[in-house]
C-alpha cells in the first residue's frame, strides 16, 4: 500500500524557515513526479511546486518562487521542500502527491500544518 508520510512543519515567526519532509513508501520513488500542495483554512488547495521522475525539471506556483526549493532523494525516497522568508499567508496545511510518470496525482498524504505568525 502506498503511503506518503509528511513532516517538518510547525509554528514559525515571519521571515524564518522550515524544510518540510515526505516520505513514500510502496512505490517505484525513481518513476514518479512528486508535488506539494498546500490548503489554507477556509480556501481551496492549491499547487505549490513539483519535481520530476527524472528530477531534471521543476516548477513552482509564482507566489513561492524564488523562496521555496522542491528537491528529492532517491536514495531515501524522500522528497523536501525547503520553505525560507516564509509569510503569514503560506500558513496552510501541506501536503505531497505523487504522479506516475507525470500522470495525474493520485496518492496523496495527510499533511503537515505550518504556521507562520507575524
Amino acid at each position: 500500500q502506498v503511503q506518503l508520510v509528511e513532516s517538518g512543519g510547525g509554528l514559525v515567526q515571519a521571515g524564518d524557515s522550515l524544510r518540510l519532509s515526505c516520505a513514500a513508501s510502496a512505490l517505484t520513488f525513481s518513476r514518479y513526479t512528486m508535488g506539494w500542495f498546500r490548503q489554507a483554512l477556509g480556501k481551496e488547495r492549491e499547487f505549490v511546486a513539483e519535481i520530476w521522475w527524472s528530477g531534471s525539471s521543476t516548477t513552482y506556483a509564482d507566489s513561492v518562487k524564488g523562496r521555496f526549493t522542491i528537491s528529492r532523494d532517491s536514495a531515501k525516497n524522500i522528497v523536501y521542500l525547503q520553505m525560507n522568508s516564509l509569510k503569514p499567508e503560506d500558513t496552510a496545511v501541506y501536503r505531497c502527491a505523487a504522479a506516475y510518470a507525470g500522470n495525474l496525482y493520485n496518492y496523496w498524504g495527510q499533511g503537515t500544518q505550518v504556521t507562520v505568525s507575524s
